[in-house]
């Protein structure tokens, strides 16, 4: 690595690290407001607490963001000391100037998809607890998900849940324990499938074991199709359906692979397995589709024309991210392309872009 590639090195890590700390601080700042103000009984430990388990997402949020900027400060600064042109005049070519830059975006990139699908789940799983428990005081809302269970507690009742569609509407493999203001079990109920309509299940295919303190065995007692009302909390059950960003992405293949073995829908698991990666790619994407337009007018001294093309560059990226994030959602997509058409666009307008650019 030469001397010019070590300062526009230390130039890009300044520039990223900068953008990094204002947008995550921008985002902390707005939400903290928001929930303290929705929520003023909390105490503050617990905000500190809850936003301790959320910065590793936040932070994961905003490092395409932070790429970008990194991306264009650098490059505006070297052109506003005309240290571009001479750049250019030594011969050297765009991608040969900012080749380490997109090395370490990479590098970037790799570290970010690695510690968010370890940590990731983790934090999230004790963000949700911090919140629902301590923040909204709801603990019924707080579900355990891993690949081969849900477990969820309505007042007095606990059931145990081995497939759930992404809608939250159709399960299999569910066991229900009914609990005494004591805590005894006073019944046993599971069924192969159910429909879950509000506070209404429609159970299929099942048995109801009930305990006595009369009898030392239980009553038992098959039936094939049984309706039963829960309490309203556990209408909160159709959250559990997006369980994404609490499983890593080998959970997430085995999560996607049970369900099918169900005959669930699983395409927005697919969707969002594809997307782990493509997210973590992101920042090296907009930063290619940015570069051109930083130089575009490098001649010109047009910093600010600059900044609100790759703004605008950036919010057309997420735009059509998120777009093509939800037609796969509903199935107009194939899942990859879904979670990498809008990577690979951009990618090759990119491209396109700077292979159009003056030299």
């Amino acid at each position: 690595m030469s001397r010019v590639d070590r300062y526009i090195l230390s130039l890009f890590w300044v520039s990223f690290a900068a953008g990094l700390v204002i947008f995550v601080t921008l985002f902390m700042a707005t939400d903290v407001m928001s929930n303290v103000l929705r929520y003023k009984a909390v105490d503050t430990g617990v905000f500190l607490s809850y936003y301790g388990y959320f910065l590793p997402e936040i932070i994961h949020k905003m490092l395409p963001v932070a790429s970008v900027v990194g991306l264009v400060l650098t490059i505006s600064t070297l052109n506003k000391g005309s240290e571009l042109i001479a750049l250019f005049a030594s011969g050297l070519s765009l991608f040969r100037i900012s080749r380490w830059i997109f090395i370490s975006l990479l590098v970037i990139g790799v570290i970010d998809y690695v510690a968010s699908d370890r940590l990731l789940p983790m934090f999230t799983k004790q963000k949700n607890f911090t919140f629902y428990n301590f923040i909204e005081q709801k603990p019924s809302k707080f579900q355990t998900i891993k690949t081969d269970k849900i477990w969820y507690r309505s007042k007095n009742t606990i059931f145990n849940i081995k497939t759930l569609n992404a809608e939250g509407n159709l399960a299999q493999g569910l066991t229900l324990y009914f609990f005494d203001e004591a805590w005894n079990l006073k019944q046993l109920l599971t069924a192969e499938s159910v429909v879950l309509e509000g506070s209404k299940w429609f159970l299929q295919n099942g048995t109801i074991s009930v305990f006595s303190s009369d009898s030392s065995f239980p009553l038992n007692d098959k039936f094939d199709q049984k309706t039963i009302v829960m309490a309203e909390d556990a209408q909160d059950l159709r959250s559990t359906g997006q369980t994404s960003d609490l499983l890593s992405h080998s959970e997430l293949s085995r999560y996607i692979s049970k369900n099918k073995e169900a005959g669930l829908d699983t395409v927005k698991y697919e969707v969002d397995y594809f997307s782990k990666l493509s997210f973590a790619l992101a920042g090296l994407v907009m930063s290619l589709l940015a570069l051109p337009f930083c130089v575009g007018q490098a001649r010109g001294g047009g910093m600010a024309k600059n900044a609100g093309i790759v703004l605008g560059l950036v919010v057309t990226y997420w735009i059509v991210y998120s777009s093509m994030q939800t037609m796969g959602y509903h199935g107009t997509l194939p899942p990859f392309l879904a979670a990498w058409g809008s990577n690979i666009m951009m990618a090759a307008l990119g491209v396109f872009f700077l292979l159009r650019l003056k030299k």
